[in-house]
Order: structure tokens, then C-alpha cells, then sequence
């Protein structure tokens, strides 16, 4: 299978770029992020050069071996002034742009014009809502016919969140792939879902909790059926962040939050989170047990197996003299998107 090995669907925040930036070269060269630009409530048209510049300057900047950018919740009065701001970094970078059926005429048109310029392909981004829509299939097939054969297009079918209240998930993917391969010569066709779950207070009542990587399960159920098309597929998910948490809008200055946080951990079938402290008296202690309490696993993959274990290694043997080394949720988050992209890079065949 040529191209990626891995696209994961990635926030265009600081701790999702900090994270790829310290991938290693291997890793970082099998993966091409589908990144997304978080909503902009009310930036006005003329301000959204620089806003824009704000979030995806850095993930073009790590974005060496190429990737999508996405801006899914693009306000109808910003959408003209955001792909000229959007198509500067598919010019002059590495990024494709990306729309989808759904979108409104003025985005197709603009992602469309922005592929002919750039000369790197249309990311058609299809999202499916528990069951496939057949109708959706007509609109990717009008949507194709409006950008012509001289553009390169990849299949971005986006699952969302796969959950384990969706045993059906493999055969809905199945029917959609069913119906939008044959429409396109792809250069890419992926198959996007599932993440960890959205942690609450009460999840982590005990301290630590499990959820299935149910989109692995669909993932390896739509190979088994041996679709001529399979070999072609890549593999694709949402980080350790719900895709809810792409919705969320930014909220400069914001202070406070919930005094705890969570470090997460991805095995062969399951993801586990663990509960640390953002504040208080016990914040050191609490957090070097619970990372130990993470080495000390059986499916830990040792401190070598990437940066997000060296991280977890060294605040598990850090003092309790200092706070140095025991993180923040940004620097949960880091950690938890190295393991988790190292280990999806590994698990999949020529990773």
C-alpha cells in the first residue's frame, strides 16, 4: 500500500503540533494528519488572516511530509475570507485543502479553486452519523463532478465517534465505502473514527477507568471482509481527544478549570485514563504514583518504545521535591498523543 500509513484527525492547537514535532522521524514520516481549525465565533473577515496564522502556522510548520487542512466549522459570512487565508498554507506548504458534501456551495467552490491552485489534491471529507445515507453517496458524486478529473482527490470517510452502543459500525463503513469508491480514482481513501472517550469527574470516580477501541474493532472488520478496495484503505482516528473536542471554541484568558486532569494510556484493544491532580497540595505525589501505576502495567511498552513513555518514565521516577516533570493538561495531552500515534504507527503492517 503506497501513501500514509496513518491519518489521525488532529485540533490545530498547540499541544496536537507539539506532540507531531516530537514524533520520531520514522513515525512522524508514516502519518499524515487531517488537521482542523477549531470554530472562530465572530471573527470578523478582515481579522481572519491573522487569527488563522495563529493555529495553523505551527501544524504547517511540522507538517514536512504533507497532510489536510480543515476548517469544518467555518461560519457561512467567514468562508470566502478563510480559504484565501486557508490556501496561503497549500501554496506554500504541504497542506491540502479539504471540503466535504455538506458544505456550503461558497466552501466547495473555494476548497475546489484552492486544490486547482495548489496543484496537491481535494481532501472530500464524508461524515456518517451511525448509518450511511445513500443520498450522501449522489452528493459526493455531484460534488466530483464539479472539481473534474484534473484534480487528485482523497477519501476522508469520517466515522466520528465509534462507540460499543455500535456494533454496526463495521457494516455501515462497509456500505459507504461500497458506495463512494467506485465514484473516483482515490488517490487516498481512509477510513476515520473513534478516539478515547470524554473523561468526567464521575468516569474517574475510582481513579482509573477503561473504555474498547471500538474503531479498532470496525477498522479490522472491514479488512476481513476482503473488499477489493481494502488494500487501499489507511487507517485513521482521533487522537486521545473525543471529536467533540474539535468543536470547542477557543476562550483566550480563560483561567481555572476542573482541579484534575488525565493521562491516557492506548493498548491492543482498550484505552485507559488515569486521574491527576492540576492543583493542589498532593499534586506531586498523586501524580508520580499515578504515572508509575502506568509503567508498572503490563502492557506498558518500556521507556524506549517512544516519547510519550519517556515522559511517563521520567515523571514516574521524578522527586517529590519539585513539580518539574509531573505536566499539565497540556502537557497530558502531549504525552498522550505521542503514545498513542507511536503505537497505532507500530500496530500497523510496515510500521
Amino acid at each position: 500500500m503506497s501513501g500514509p500509513l496513518y491519518i489521525p484527525v488532529l485540533p490545530a492547537r498547540p499541544h496536537a503540533a507539539g506532540a507531531f514535532r516530537r514524533l520520531w522521524p520514522d513515525v512522524q514520516a508514516a502519518i499524515r494528519p487531517l488537521w482542523n481549525l477549531p470554530p472562530l465565533p465572530g471573527a470578523a473577515p478582515e481579522t481572519l488572516t491573522t487569527v488563522v496564522g495563529k493555529y495553523v502556522d505551527p501544524v504547517s510548520a511540522v507538517s514536512r511530509h504533507g497532510g489536510w487542512i480543515d476548517a469544518p466549522f467555518v461560519e457561512d459570512a467567514q468562508s470566502a475570507a478563510l480559504a484565501e487565508a486557508l490556501s496561503v498554507y497549500c501554496m506554500l506548504g504541504r497542506l491540502r485543502p479539504v471540503t466535504g458534501p455538506e458544505r456550503a456551495e461558497a466552501q466547495q467552490v473555494a476548497a475546489v479553486e484552492t486544490a486547482r491552485r495548489c496543484l496537491r489534491g481535494l481532501g472530500v471529507r464524508v461524515r456518517v452519523t451511525r448509518e450511511w445515507d445513500a443520498r450522501r453517496g449522489e452528493d459526493v458524486r455531484g460534488l466530483l463532478a464539479r472539481t473534474g478529473p484534473g484534480v487528485p482527490v482523497d477519501l476522508l470517510l469520517d466515522m466520528g465517534a465509534v462507540l460499543d452502543d455500535q456494533p454496526d459500525a463495521g457494516k455501515e463503513a462497509l456500505r459507504a465505502l461500497d458506495a463512494l469508491m467506485p465514484l473516483a480514482v482515490w488517490r487516498n481513501a481512509a477510513l476515520l473514527g473513534g478516539a478515547f472517550p470524554r473523561a468526567t469527574a464521575d468516569m474517574l470516580e475510582e481513579g482509573a477507568c477503561e473504555g474498547s477501541r471500538a474503531e479498532w474493532r470496525m477498522w479490522h472488520e472491514v479488512l476481513a471482509v476482503g473488499r477489493a478496495y481494502a488494500p487501499l484503505l489507511h487507517y485513521g482516528d482521533y487522537g486521545v481527544q473525543p471529536p467533540s473536542a474539535l468543536a470547542q471554541a477557543p476562550a483566550p484568558g480563560k483561567k481555572g478549570g476542573p482541579p484534575w486532569g488525565v493521562l491516557r494510556y492506548t493498548t491492543d484493544s482498550s484505552y485507559l485514563l488515569f486521574k491527576v491532580l492540576a492543583r493542589g497540595p498532593d499534586r506531586i505525589d498523586v501524580n508520580r504514583r499515578t504515572a508509575r501505576r502506568i509503567i508498572q502495567l503490563p502492557e506498558f511498552r518500556g521507556a524506549g518504545a517512544g516519547q510519550g513513555e519517556k515522559w511517563l518514565s521520567d515523571c514516574a521516577n521524578g522527586p517529590l521535591s519539585t513539580s518539574e516533570g509531573v505536566g499539565g493538561p497540556r502537557e497530558w495531552l502531549r504525552a498522550g498523543n505521542l503514545q498513542h500515534m507511536t503505537y497505532v504507527v507500530r500496530s500497523l503492517p510496515g510500521g
